[in-house]
């Protein structure tokens, strides 16, 4: 499996790459990847152990020569996001990426690739097997969880890591060093609802939102993408308006962190008005598409008649429901005063589900400034509980703050430029980013972010250049080579 992939070159990366892709590694769910970790680090006769919450540590010493050079953290994390396309049948809880070259791309068939962040480990990897790479003692740090709560940066303790730079490989543009991220914070919305029988005279309709882009809820929400659980709300609102529509089910969405690109629901409507709602729906579903026909234009919006439902949403509900989803914030709120062309805070509505008298509204917000990423998570809160909504606060992550001051900064921007003979761009990111983190245990280390070419993080249009990959592959070595004492 994965011949063609093997025989890329840097292939001591893509080698490693193709056999941590054969290993299950979802978030919450990384039992198999960190034994996989432990074990290879224990093949190569390295120190190797497993922290109390699971992140994988493996130290290297220097080669000849390097003995008295800074020690070198490099820092990746071992789940990945799992999402695939709704006609796609695939099992991440058992199968291994399925991985295929089109061009300049590694791409996976039906599925995110786990190039973020499975190449960074692949390149760690590497580094750790190779005999031939002159660099300082290395320490690799493999974190877990970052995809789903950080909650391995977060329960990694202080005094565990000895390095004094860390090389976090997570960024997902190769000419630029990132030196600051967006801390995080999620708002869940729940309520229950009483159910009504449906109406006697009603028939009812599957309607379904798909073909969207999706992505990364951060580094791609600049991007004007659609949000299926906003357009299907824009849909169900103007039913609901016109035709009093009752819903019965939606289930949109699925992870935190990605955009939703799918949503369905089961709605019911008096059969006297089916002819006046199939015309309507089919214009304002027209109206969406021309819309967003530049930035989706495999947006797909469905409706089909289908069993009816015994239960449907109280009117009262479904009202403050819908208005709700409607003025809640989605895309991106400001931008940064500090740095150009940087989203500042925004926030994914990333999963609605309803059912059964359960509502359930999952967002993930996020932004650089502290302070405006409650004041965001606030607004969300009053705006949910004016519908009659319970709100919670959790899995909050600081960002990390820029240091242009920084010495690792100055040798990375020395080195690209040699290397590569133009200056890099140095920017902060809407990503989040451990580093932050990490920095409230070890304050004292020197961090930086850089890494391959990475498209479509978190969605089953995720592939990694091939040639961004060797690009990288030899600036880390020659970063390794420039290391001051």
């Amino acid at each position: 499996m994965n011949t063609e992939i093997r025989a890329l070159e840097p292939k001591s990366v893509w080698n490693k790459f193709a056999d941590l892709n054969a290993v299950p590694r979802p978030s919450k769910k990384e039992e198999r990847v960190i034994q996989f970790m432990l074990d290879f680090g224990k093949s190569l006769k390295l120190e190797t152990f497993k922290d109390e919450v699971g992140n994988v540590i493996i130290r290297k010493p220097a080669t000849k020569g390097y003995e008295n050079r800074k020690i070198i953290t490099l820092q990746s994390h071992l789940d990945m996001v799992h999402q695939k396309n709704n006609d796609t049948v695939f099992d991440f809880d058992t199968q291994g990426i399925d991985m295929y070259v089109e061009e300049d791309w590694v791409k996976a068939k039906g599925t995110t690739l786990g190039a973020d962040n499975g190449l960074g480990v692949a390149t760690i990897m590497a580094l750790l097997e190779r005999t031939d790479i002159p660099h300082p003692e290395l320490e690799a740090l493999f974190t877990i969880d970052e995809e789903t709560g950080m909650t391995g940066a977060m329960g990694l303790k202080a005094g565990v890591l000895k390095g004094a730079i860390l090389l976090n490989l997570d960024t997902e543009e190769d000419d630029e060093i990132d030196i600051g991220c967006a801390g995080g914070i999620d708002v869940t919305a729940t309520r229950n609802y009483k159910e009504k029988l449906s109406g006697i005279g009603a028939i009812a309709f599957e309607i379904t939102v798909k073909g969207l882009s999706g992505g990364h809820s951060g580094m791609d929400i600049h991007k004007g993408l659609g949000n299926a659980n906003k357009i299907m709300n824009r849909l169900l609102y103007s039913a609901s308006e016109k035709f009093r529509v009752r819903i019965s089910e939606i289930n949109g969405g699925s992870l935190r962190n990605a955009i939703p690109r799918e949503s369905v629901a089961v709605v019911t409507v008096d059969k006297a008005h089916k002819d006046d709602f199939l015309k309507e729906f089919n214009s304002w579903s027209a109206t969406i598409k021309t819309e967003l026909k530049v930035q989706e234009p495999n947006l797909t919006i469905g409706l089909i008649e289908t069993k009816k439902p015994k239960r449907v949403m109280g009117s009262r509900t479904q009202d403050k429901f819908l208005k709700a989803m409607y003025a809640a914030q989605n895309g991106v709120y400001a931008m940064s005063a500090a740095m150009d062309d940087l989203v500042e805070t925004s926030n994914n509505i990333a999963k609605v589900k309803v059912a059964n008298g359960k509502i359930h509204i999952g967002c993930l917000t996020r932004s650089s400034v502290n302070s405006a990423k409650l004041d965001l998570a606030n607004t969300l809160k009053c705006t949910f509980e004016l519908a009659g909504f319970s709100v919670d606060f959790s899995g909050e992550y600081p960002g990390w703050n820029p240091n242009p001051n920084s010495a690792i900064l100055k040798v990375l921007k020395a080195q690209y430029k040699k290397v590569f003979n133009e200056e890099p761009k140095v920017v902060a990111c809407h990503a989040g980013l451990e580093c932050g983190i990490l920095g409230q245990n070890y304050p004292d280390m020197d961090m930086i972010s850089y890494g391959p070419t990475i498209k479509g993080a978190h969605s089953p249009d995720e592939r990694v250049s091939i040639s961004s990959v060797q690009k990288f592959w030899k600036f880390t070595l020659d970063i390794l080579k420039n290391i001051p004492e």
